[in-house]
């Protein structure tokens, strides 16, 4: 190898120091500090950070959150990645989706509503009646089937209108069946079944739908076909989509990326009247456990799950009184708040606690009074229900059962905490992210369970 002449050097030389010299002072440099700033991107523990939309999006309405707990029921909701969803779409003129096969406890009834409307984006509907929910009977827990109410009966009507236009101004929400243009005094109602559009050799029929992101494509080629023996649906021919009964867990969310799957269950936000009750249990909850000694008025949140309507194979009241005992020994917790529709059951807990752990148990029958209780007393079973979510989701810990999807929903709610909008998914089976501790079998993904949290919205 023969080596450059040290002479010729010295031109090269003089014109890298310079280019050197005009990029130091002419480029901006940026600091360290905002090269390792994360909090842009990562919440911490009681609050959460939402970053503005990506420039792609700059174009559409949209509202900034500074500082937004997504795990708060009265959260604001974080529009532009529905946005995003919504720009992405291939939109079907006349295509609607009707999202009223929905039943059981919170758990189920927004999972239920969520995921058609998932379905429902991705079909390309530009049209969606408003979600009803089915009563379940006070008499037999078990019978989920009962009259059809509007969905200000758990939710606020207006704030899910509100996020569909600003989010979506091409679809047009329904109050009802008949108000949709074209369909006649007798409607036809196609029942689908997402999972059969695709070929599911393999899989468990329990299992998720693996053809999601082919879900689209194919649905609307069935909508064409000339062999169904239908006309593809128009303005004054819509086509109207109902989901047949236990299309539950079958989205698998975090396909979607973490921004959309944290944000999109707000669109559900509690109705006011459940708010305020709700938040008004939480803060006699505090202030009982702070006249009992509790330091900040800290609690631990449980949800005993023994009702009438329990599955067989689900931990029973003795495997969830001693794990959930443990727990509040280990954690020190002196007040806790119980959410159980078995009076007699939460007696017996009340008791081990006090006997096992020295702690003290009370349920928001114990805690509200006059006014408030009569309130109380007045709502359904399933609302009643609505105002232990929000205290167990204000708790400092929170113990529940597998496979309760309302223990599942809490967990995996309250796990926004942790990363706000960036949350990633909650690690099911350990102690997952030291706010949540769930008992059960997590053995097996299907016998146990476990699909549920890959198809649960948090």
């Amino acid at each position: 190898m023969r080596f450059m002449p040290r002479r010729n050097l010295l031109l090269p030389t003089l014109c890298i120091a310079l280019l050197i010299a005009v990029w130091t002072f002419r480029a901006p440099t940026p600091s360290i500090d905002r090269w390792l700033d994360t909090s842009a991107i990562r919440g911490t523990p009681g609050t959460t950070s939402s970053p503005s939309p990506p420039s792609s999006l700059n174009n559409l309405p949209t509202h900034n959150h500074g500082d937004v707990d997504l795990s708060s029921p009265n959260a604001p909701f974080v529009g532009w990645p529905l946005q995003r969803v919504c720009k992405e779409a291939t939109w079907v003129e006349g295509l609607v989706y009707i999202c009223d096969n929905n039943s059981g406890g919170i758990g189920n009834i927004r999972n239920y509503i969520q995921t058609c409307i998932r379905y429902g984006l991705e079909a390309g509907a530009t049209g969606f009646v408003m979600p009803r929910i089915r009563k379940r009977n006070e008499t037999d827990l078990a019978d989920l089937f009962t009259d059809y109410l509007p969905l200000d009966y758990m939710f606020d009507e207006k704030h899910f209108k509100d996020a569909f236009t600003t989010s979506c101004p091409q679809i047009t929400l329904y109050d009802s069946i008949k108000d949709i243009p074209g369909v006649g005094s007798k409607p036809n109602i196609e029942h689908i079944t997402p999972k059969k559009f695709g070929n599911r050799e393999g899989c468990d029929w329990r299992d998720q739908n693996r053809h999601t992101d082919r879900f689209g494509d194919r649905f609307r080629r069935w909508l064409s076909d000339p062999k169904n023996g239908k006309s593809p649906p128009s303005r004054d021919h819509p086509r109207l989509i109902r989901f047949n009964w236990g299309v539950l867990w079958d989205w698998q969310t975090y396909r979607d990326g973490p921004e959309f799957v944290n944000t999109f269950g707000n669109i559900l936000k509690l109705n006011d009247q459940l708010l305020r009750l709700g938040e008004v249990t939480l803060q006699k909850m505090r202030a009982y456990a702070t006249a009992n000694g509790v330091e900040d008025g800290k609690f631990l949140g449980v949800h005993l799950r023994t009702e009438s309507d329990a599955l067989s194979f689900w931990p029973t009241y003795t495997t969830q009184t001693e794990a959930y005992l443990k727990q509040a020994t280990k954690r020190g917790f002196e007040a806790a708040y119980i959410a159980t529709g078995d009076s007699l059951e939460a007696q017996n807990f009340a008791g081990a606690a006090i006997e096992m752990a020295q702690m003290r148990v009370v349920s928001k029958m114990d805690l509200l009074e006059d006014e408030d209780l009569e309130e109380l007393e007045s709502l359904s079973w399933d609302q009643q229900g609505l105002i232990d979510l929000i205290v167990l989701l204000g708790s400092d810990y929170f113990v529940g059962t597998m496979p309760s999807s309302f223990s599942i929903y809490i967990a995996m709610k309250r796990h926004l905490k942790t990363e706000g909008i960036y949350t990633r998914p909650y690690k099911v089976g350990t102690e997952g992210d030291g706010l949540s501790y769930l008992v059960g079998n997590y053995e097996k993904y299907w016998e146990g369970w476990l699909y549920m949290w890959d198809g649960m919205w948090p």
